[in-house]
């Protein structure tokens, strides 16, 4: 479990509260330092050959303009790409859009900086129900799986993740990553018993566990 709190701590987290198309809108924040130089991190997040290797995969008209699909998951417009330190894109799941960020960082030669900044509106009820770990613990297992294929190169079978998470480790992970998005939360002057609380029902949904509804505010 160690490892888990250790991997975990190589994400710093916020959360922000912004506007966008007049209305009020909220955000998450990850940045991560990954082991590599940053066109290696850039064709990680873009090569439609290697996101299916870490990630899901893809399919669509990948350039700005262009429409993507991400199987069973989002898909969107591009809305800028700028090789290789800028990617924006809309981030549409239902009847749901928000719009994603992704920008890299060449600290060093063999260090590059990631930054993720996932905006959305967000009703009040619904941030108070799950927080910011309802996308952002999705995103700390998305950074993880970026980490081990710039690290090894190698595939990783939608199976086998799947198994990972089901299992005591992946649940740990979870847990942990939860609540160091609980953790943002506050810091961003979210109440603490509101945050927890949110907390707790973001782990229950992603480990099946059991919690109370949140209350409705009138």
């Amino acid at each position: 479990m160690n490892d888990i709190t250790q991997e975990l701590g190589w994400v710093t987290r916020e959360v922000q509260q912004q506007e966008r198309n007049g209305r009020p809108a909220r955000v998450v924040v990850a940045r991560r330092d990954y082991h590599t130089d940053i066109r290696d991190v850039w064709d990680a997040i873009t090569n439609p050959e290697r996101l299916p290797r870490w990630f899901l995969p893809i399919s669509g008209e990948l350039n700005v303009g262009g429409r993507y699909q991400l199987q069973g998951n989002a898909g969107g417009e591009i809305l800028a790409c700028t090789p290789p330190h800028e990617l924006r894109l809309t981030w549409e799941f239902g009847s749901e859009i928000s719009w994603l960020e992704v920008r890299l960082d060449g600290l060093r030669p063999e260090c590059t900086r990631l930054e993720l900044r996932h905006l959305a509106h967000v009703g009040g009820d619904r941030w108070e129900q799950f927080g910011p770990g309802a996308v952002g613990v999705g995103w700390d297992l998305t950074l993880r799986g970026l980490g081990r294929q710039c690290a090894s190169g190698g595939s990783i079978e939608r199976s086998a993740a799947l198994a990972w998470l089901a299992s005591e480790e992946g649940k740990q992970f979870v847990r942990q990553s939860s609540d160091n998005w609980c953790t943002a939360a506050i810091h961003a002057g979210e109440e603490e018993t509101i945050a927890r609380a949110a907390a707790a029902r973001t782990t229950a949904a992603y480990t099946g566990a059991t919690v109370p509804a949140a209350s409705t505010r009138g």
